[in-house]
């Protein structure tokens, strides 16, 4: 089978497809990225880049357009090439949130297109109005309004749409729904497990293990999105009531959704500025970026998991984390509550209620034995419904053999 792929950041959401595809063998695979960052042998990577940079004397609510169709022409471009030297694939998938998708069908009119759909943009009860400490401008809704055209000319383009959860799926307009098919890209749970035996060496020398009292929080980068300004301004009285408490913050100090702040700032800095001299910094410890395998050993050692979210995408994070047996503690938003039912393989807590954040996590981590059946539950379920090799990886790739015996039908 000749697959074409298309995502930024290679390899995506696609690695463990990619995975099976070269495991295999006797695929022809190309790869479009504008950054490849890693070796994978039995795979074509081609490196696209924008002809120039998005201009921004246009509209403010067309700048994200602008930058979408600047990096799906490059796409084009690219494919056209592919195409003059003999490469026509038998399917194709892409990410539709860059806009590379957008002109796949306009080079490859045969060739089936399964097109990743991550999130459809509202400026009403929304993430974008969900918080009222960060509150929407008067052009919002409308900017907002006008990002989802590069959504719409994705979904117009794909022949088959895939997004990870029901949720996601739901905030896009239901005429669209047929399209696009539920599936998440899976956990693997042979390597995401509890390990009694885990040890967590950190920076400052301490090492700790598995049993210690460890409150975890993870984020790709420490943003309001993820809720990191709750939870940083909760930590004093977490601290004080835990004398023995142990704090690991994994993320970096960038944005990757939301509200960026000013050359030089970030929020990691601001909420210590705000409340790190109200407790010992000595246990609290920031870990910045991981390797996965350091980051696995911090959800194994972890008694208790904080994971907060706006209602937007849901991080792999929060599957990681119940996969390994963690007691997740998480924001009652949308988006958990399709993985989370309090009590039962989880707590839920409001987003905002700082009170009941501590009270909730404060109480988990003082009576571990007592949450051992929410903890074996919350892996139970990630067994049962995200279980990569089980069910997703099946489920993904009966998706894309069926859109490539078809080649042709959806030109």
């Amino acid at each position: 089978m000749r697959i074409l792929l298309v995502h930024q950041n290679f390899p995506g959401q696609y690695r463990h497809l990619l995975r099976q595809l070269t495991d295999e063998g006797g695929h022809e695979i190309a790869f479009l990225c504008e950054r490849p960052n890693e070796n994978w042998p039995g795979i074509r990577k081609v490196v696209y880049k924008p002809h120039r940079a998005p201009h921004r004397n246009t509209h403010v609510y067309l700048h994200r357009l602008e930058d979408a169709v600047l990096h799906g022409q490059a796409v084009a471009r690219v494919c056209l090439q592919l195409k003059k030297s003999g490469f026509t694939p038998d399917v194709m998938l892409g990410h539709n949130g860059w806009g590379e998708t957008f002109y796949l069908k306009d080079v490859y009119p045969d060739t089936p297109l399964l097109g990743y759909f991550e999130f459809f943009y509202a400026g009403k009860d929304s993430d974008s109005d969900f918080d009222p400490e960060y509150p929407p401008d008067a052009d919002t809704p409308m900017r907002v309004r006008t990002w989802n055209a590069g959504n719409l000319i994705g979904l117009e383009a794909a022949d088959q749409g895939q997004t990870p959860t029901v949720w996601q799926r739901s905030r896009y307009p239901a005429r669209y729904h047929n399209l696009i098919q539920v599936c998440h890209e899976g956990i693997d749970i042979d390597v995401v497990k509890p390990d009694p035996a885990a040890t967590l060496p950190l920076a400052s020398g301490k090492s700790l293990e598995a049993g210690d009292e460890v409150l975890t929080f993870v984020s790709r980068n420490l943003e309001p999105y993820r809720g990191f300004h709750v939870f940083m301004r909760a930590l004093p009285e977490l601290l004080r009531r835990r004398p023995k408490l142990q704090v690991v913050i994994v993320g970096a100090d960038g944005v990757s959704y939301g509200r960026r702040l000013p050359p030089g700032e970030s929020y990691k800095a601001r909420l210590l500025a705000e409340v790190g001299t109200q407790f010992d910094m000595e246990r609290v410890h920031f870990t910045g970026h991981l390797p996965y395998e350091t980051y696995l050993r911090v959800l194994q050692v972890s008694r208790v998991h904080l994971y907060l979210t706006y209602p937007f995408v849901l991080s792999w994070s929060l599957m990681e984390a119940m996969a390994a047996g963690c007691l997740v503690v998480g924001s009652a938003t949308s988006p958990v509550q399709e993985v989370i039912r309090d009590g039962e393989n989880g707590q839920l807590i409001d987003f905002f209620d700082r009170d009941g954040l501590v009270e909730t996590v404060t109480t988990a981590l003082g009576a571990p034995e007592d949450k051992l059946a929410i903890r074996e539950a919350a892996r139970s379920s990630i067994v049962q419904a995200y279980d990569l090799h089980g069910i997703c990886l099946p489920a993904y790739r009966k998706m894309v053999d069926h859109l490539a015996d078809r080649k042709g039908a959806f030109s």
